[in-house]
């Protein structure tokens, strides 16, 4: 897997996470949907995402880095 996997795998996971968690145990669960949805929203504007910065450390490559 490479990073823009991982983190749009990590969005997705935590997003349907909030939902139910939301809907099963407490409304204010929904705050981490809103959270990661605000996070991918700057992201689009500031080309800057702390996961990918954290994948970079561990050496994950990016789809551009030819196996």
């Amino acid at each position: 897997m490479n990073r823009t996997q991982i983190i749009r795998m990590v969005a997705g996971i935590l997003v349907l996470t909030s939902i139910a968690l939301g809907k099963y145990v407490n409304v204010n669960w929904f705050w981490l949907g809103i959270f990661v949805g605000a996070n991918l929203l700057q992201s689009s504007f500031t080309k800057w995402c702390l996961l990918e910065e954290i994948l970079k450390k561990r050496n994950i490559p990016s789809e551009c880095d030819k196996p």
